[in-house]
């Protein structure tokens, strides 16, 4: 694919108009955005100018805000205003609220007058909204037109919107009232009025100050292209489209992935962030989890004339915690998936720590005598009592990470938080203070030292 950008930087300049459209719409956008990354500066810039207006505006929506300000950095003026002319409000405001100052000023100044309006009007809202992704640009009909006049309307306004997937119904007050799908709409008679093919319809949108993340859910719930935004007097504002859905998704999951790696959860990416701001990411939790482990050290402290008493347990002590940590981490992950897609909920809590209390106790006979018969039977090697007090204490182990990697998100969820907090990280540090008392304790008592 780079070898096809190369012989075109090569021959460009001796092709026409023509013939660098036709060769750079021959290549697959997915095919070229892989092939862009391979391009130094001077290149993307020299092929960025050739391309049909149509891949202008698709890819500079996908660059990486330094990548954006580079290009409209060395565009002309008039390449400037007719690419932004063209854009989709929604994207162009990305850009607004995702560059410098000079950028910023040189996007606003190429606006037309009613692009500058469209601006204003997005960036009234707060960009993680569901009025933050939406565009302005949708076409509607009123009830009391006949379908003969809504095709009309349509055939003569298409061209100024980005998708076609539904027309919206409204009424005099422009309240949305309905959605008609295209097929629809071209299969009914013409003399039928478009309320009647609204009746007794359950129109699913979302208001202007829904969080994007319910956005996507919503969307994704009802298998739907595109969602109506209204505000709270349901007048219909704009439109939220799938594509827009598909970066929000990419986001958040960004920013869980980031969470549960004990990490800040921006979701900018790693070549767009300064030193110091992957810095800041990362060491707010690395102080929390440094401090939690230091508890770690005052229950070892306590315990350390047992384990002068029987330096066996020190042996053991990494598999115990080692354990102790994956299982929770293993739960901690089922509880968070299953909440994040809806399919566990709070109110199942009792029958969920029923189910898991079992597991719990499965794991943990399982894993105990795993680790009886490797004590007794492999290097360093212990006597059988010292085995089964290894083992029944990583029993306990066990089954108290489980439960605490299934409350845990449960209850932070139910508080309203972000459950991927109880990162991986954050909850082997905690089953690691619990496994150490709770080992050393069994011991102490077994052992009757």
């Amino acid at each position: 694919m780079s070898n096809i950008l190369e012989h075109y930087l090569e021959y460009h300049e001796k092709m026409s108009q023509k013939e660098k459209k036709d060769f750079l719409n021959d290549i697959s956008f997915s095919d070229f955005l892989e092939a862009w990354q391979e391009l130094d500066a001077d290149e993307t810039l020299t092929i960025f100018v050739d391309l049909p207006m149509n891949l202008k505006t698709d890819l500079i929506s996908e660059l990486s805000e330094h990548d954006q300000e580079f290009i409209i950095s060395g565009l002309s003026v008039q390449n400037k205003q007719t690419l932004f002319q063209m854009m989709e409000p929604d994207d162009l405001v990305d850009i607004l609220q995702g560059t410098s100052k000079e950028i910023r000023d040189a996007v606003w100044e190429n606006l037309s007058d009613a692009g500058k309006k469209e601006m204003l009007f997005l960036l009234r809202y707060d960009e993680d909204d569901a009025a933050g992704l939406m565009t302005p640009r949708f076409l509607a009909v009123q009830t009391g037109i006949t379908v003969s006049q809504a095709i009309q309307f349509i055939r003569a306004n298409c061209n100024s919107v980005e998708y076609l997937f539904s027309i919206y119904v409204i009424d005099k007050l422009e309240r949305l009232i309905g959605i008609i799908t295209m097929k629809e709409l071209l299969a009914a008679k013409d003399t039928i009025i478009i309320s009647e093919l609204i009746q007794d319809r359950v129109v699913v949108s979302v208001f202007d100050d829904t969080d994007q993340e319910d956005v996507a859910s919503i969307m994704e719930e009802n298998d739907m292209a595109a969602i109506p935004v209204t505000n709270h007097d349901h007048i219909l504002i704009g439109i939220v489209t799938f594509d827009d859905v598909i970066d929000v998704i990419r986001e958040e999951q960004t920013e869980d992935v980031y969470k549960m790696g004990a990490m800040g959860g921006s979701s900018e990416s790693y070549m767009d962030s300064s030193i110091w701001a992957l810095v800041r990411k990362r060491v707010p939790w690395l102080i929390v989890l440094l401090l939690m482990g230091t508890i770690s050290a005052n229950i070892l402290n306590r315990y350390a004339s047992l384990m002068a008493g029987a330096v066996f347990l020190i042996i053991f002590m990494p598999i115990i915690t080692q354990t102790g940590g994956n299982t929770g981490s293993q739960s901690s992950t089922l509880m968070i998936r299953g909440l994040a897609t809806g399919e566990i909920q709070f109110r199942e809590i009792f029958k969920i720590l029923g189910r898991e209390f079992l597991i719990g106790i499965l794991l943990g006979l399982i894993t105990g005598a795993v680790i009886i018969l490797r004590s007794i039977l492999l290097p360093p090697g212990v006597g059988v009592y010292e085995g089964v007090v290894i083992g029944f204490s990583l029993m306990l182990v066990v089954m108290l990470s489980n439960l605490l990697g299934i409350i845990a998100p449960l209850l932070i969820h139910r508080a309203g938080f972000d459950p991927t907090v109880m990162s991986a990280p954050l909850m082997a540090t905690i089953i690691d203070i619990c496994g150490y008392a709770i080992y050393f304790e069994t011991a102490r008592h077994l052992l009757r030292l």
